[in-house]
């Protein structure tokens, strides 16, 4: 291996990390209940968007997942409704989040896909405990698919994509973000 080559799969390693290093310090965020200091890592342009997942025949895997923008999603949302979700939330009268739910995000698998340079794309799996109550416990799994912008020195979610790996949810409701 040249120096040259070394070189570059240095910066890739420190790269993937530097991102790593950010999926975890989002989910604490959120886990920590800072959710104003979360609406920040989010680009203005931002797209966070959560298909229903249909159960399909072989061969027609491309409509297992509802389209963005076209069908009914669990979640198709810019900037301004998410913030909107936190913002209710911190009244303290959200019927669902009273009294406040307790999540822990854990963020496994990081692939950095593409790095353009200022954006990059990144897949992870994704597994979220909510308990709220006394007794309601719900477990989501499934995986992301990210754009990560870079803007005024730090990273910034672009897009994310959330696919669940259960078609009917059970839960009792969907306040939390994963």
């Amino acid at each position: 291996m040249t120096t040259e080559q070394q070189q570059s799969a240095m910066a890739a390693m420190v790269r993937h990390h530097e991102i790593e290093q950010f999926l975890y310090y989002e989910a604490s965020l959120y886990d920590e209940r800072r959710f104003l200091e979360w609406v920040d890592l989010l680009a203005d342009d931002v797209r966070y968007f959560m298909p229903l997942i249909r159960n399909v025949k072989f061969g027609e895997h491309e409509r297992e997942e509802t389209r963005e923008m076209e069908e009914l999603n669990w979640i198709d949302e810019g900037k301004d409704t998410l913030a909107g979700r936190i913002q209710q939330i911190l009244t303290g009268v959200h019927w669902a989040e009273e009294p406040l739910s307790r999540i822990v995000h854990s963020i496994s698998n990081v692939q950095v896909v593409e790095d353009r340079g200022d954006e990059v794309d990144v897949k992870c799996n994704f597994v979220t405990y909510r308990n709220r109550v006394e007794t309601e416990t719900d477990l989501f799994v499934g995986r992301r698919e990210d754009t990560l912008r870079m803007v005024d020195g730090s990273w910034k979610i672009a897009r994310r994509k959330v696919i669940l790996a259960q078609n009917v949810l059970m839960a009792k409701n969907l306040t939390l973000l994963l």
